[in-house]
């Protein structure tokens, strides 16, 4: 089994900042790859970021300086950290973690930026 759970979602104003986790649990050593999407009310889920199964950290244009990734093996975690949050940041975000050529994704975890 695989686990993906997300956390760190909530009410922030803009300008603030928050980071987001991606654990997975289950039979698994780590994810090949591991992706943040994000879906905003009425609009399709979209890729923002994620991690390679080369390892390496991308990010989509438009979130370029404001989105970073990080990783912790020990706890098979990959981190979205949000800074200097906008309304337009706001949305469900999921995570997707890669494991043996299959997919599994987590349930999401809200995010909404507002005075």
């Amino acid at each position: 089994q695989v686990r993906v759970v997300e956390s760190g979602g909530g009410l922030v104003q803009p300008g603030g900042s928050l980071r987001l986790s991606c654990a997975t649990s289950g039979t698994i050593l780590s994810a090949d790859a591991m992706n943040w999407y994000r879906q905003a009310t009425g609009q399709e889920r979209e890729w923002v970021a994620g991690m390679t199964t080369g390892g390496q950290f991308k990010y989509a244009d438009a979130e370029k300086g404001r989105f970073t990734i990080s990783r912790d093996r020990a706890k098979m975690t990959v981190y979205l950290r949000i800074d200097s949050l906008k309304p337009e940041d706001s949305g469900i975000y999921y995570c997707k973690a890669r494991v043996r050529g299959r997919d599994y994704w987590g349930n999401g975890t809200l995010v909404s930026v507002s005075p």
